[in-house]
Order: C-alpha cells, then structure tokens, then sequence
C-alpha cells in the first residue's frame, strides 16, 4: 500500500517505536514538503532510534525550511541525552551548510566526552565550510583518537585553506593506508605545487587503493 501523510502520522503516533521507525522510512516517499513537517514530530520521539532516523533525514529534507531545521538540529546537539542523535545532528549540520550552528559545534567538540559525537563534528566542519573552523580542525589533528585525526585530514582538505598543507603533508609517511588515503582526498582540494607533488609521491604508494585515488586526481 502506497504510505499517505494519514497513514504515516497515524504510525507517528503508536506506541510501537517500531512502527514510529517504519513511518520514518515512508516518509521518504511522501511529498518533501509534508515530510518535512512529519520529520518534526519524530525528531522529538521519545526514542533515541526513531530521534536517529529522523535527524539523519534532515540532510536530504532540511532544505524545504532551513531555518526551522536549524533551530531543531540545534537543540538536538546541544541537549539530546544521547550521543547517537547528538551525531545525527552534526552530520546534518554538515551537509545543510548551517553554518550558524558553528559556535554551537565547537561547543559540543570542546565540552563532550563522547567520541562519536566528537569525530562527527570534525567530519561534519569540512562540509560545513565555514573557515572560522580551521583552528578546530587544527586542534583535532592532534587528537589520541586516530579515528578523530583523520576526519580533521579530510575536514582540512575540503576547507581548501592553504594555511592547511604544512599540516597535511607529514601524514604522507603514516603508517596507516587509510590515514595516506584520506590525505590523497584532501590534497587534491589543492591547487598549490607542494600538493601536486605529494600526490605524486603518492601515486606510488605500496597501496594499490591509496595509490591508484592518487593517479585518479593527478588525471583530473
């Protein structure tokens, strides 16, 4: 049966999460305008699942009333009890470009102990574009959670301030692929000589993955 706006708020409404869960899944199917306004009311569920579900939808739906998708994603960073949604609201941040809410990000960075909220944070500042991050971004590099250090790297790239590059380039000899394949992301946010040459050094790398991304933004 094709989900209507009735159908979907009268499984909105049940005390099952599990059919608040599925309401949030067929929203996707409803007209992005009144999804948008059924969004709103899972996105102050009683349930940290159905919260999750319905915040991370903001990134897709947020635009049809940006300010009012501010306002919750923002009160979802600041005072959701749990560090999933807390998450969820970055991430959405990050992909609606809020770049309002930057305060409020470096807030919750600085003031959480969670690690999953932190990471998301950093992860969410590069596509947020707001160069006022840089200094975050620059402490997060330094972070003890590997996890952490390298979404700054990819952050860092995609702010595609040159200020950036003395801080990138001594990850070229990371130990870690991975860490050299998010620095391969970022470096080719550059223009800057000092970067082509560190892909080209990459483009060598004895990962094949690391190395092939590398020949990949050289081609480009």
């Amino acid at each position: 049966m094709t989900p209507t706006p009735e159908s979907v708020k009268q499984l909105l409404e049940s005390s099952d999460f599990g059919d608040r869960l599925r309401a949030i899944n067929q929203i996707r199917d409803l007209d992005p305008a009144i999804a948008f306004e059924l969004l709103q009311i899972a996105a102050a569920d009683s349930n940290v699942r159905v919260r999750y579900a319905a915040l991370s939808q903001f990134t897709s739906l947020g635009r049809q009333d940006l300010p009012t998708a501010l306002a919750i994603l923002r009160t979802a960073l600041l005072s959701d009890p749990e560090p999933d949604a807390q998450a969820a609201a970055a991430d959405a941040i990050g992909a609606l470009q809020l770049t309002e809410a930057f305060d409020d990000l470096q807030k919750v960075y600085e003031e959480s102990q969670e690690w999953l909220v932190q990471f998301s944070i950093i992860a969410a500042l590069g596509e947020l574009g707001e160069m006022r991050a840089f200094d975050l971004l620059q402490t997060a590099l330094q972070s003890q959670n590997e996890l952490i250090a390298t979404a700054a790297i990819g952050s860092l790239g995609e702010l595609g301030d040159p200020r950036a590059l003395p801080l990138l380039l001594p990850y070229l000899d990371a130990d870690n692929w991975q860490v050299r394949h998010r620095l391969v992301q970022a470096l080719a946010h550059f223009d800057e000589p000092e970067a082509e040459a560190a892909l080209q050094k990459l483009s060598q790398d004895t990962a094949a993955i690391v190395a092939d991304n590398a020949k990949h933004y050289l081609a480009l």
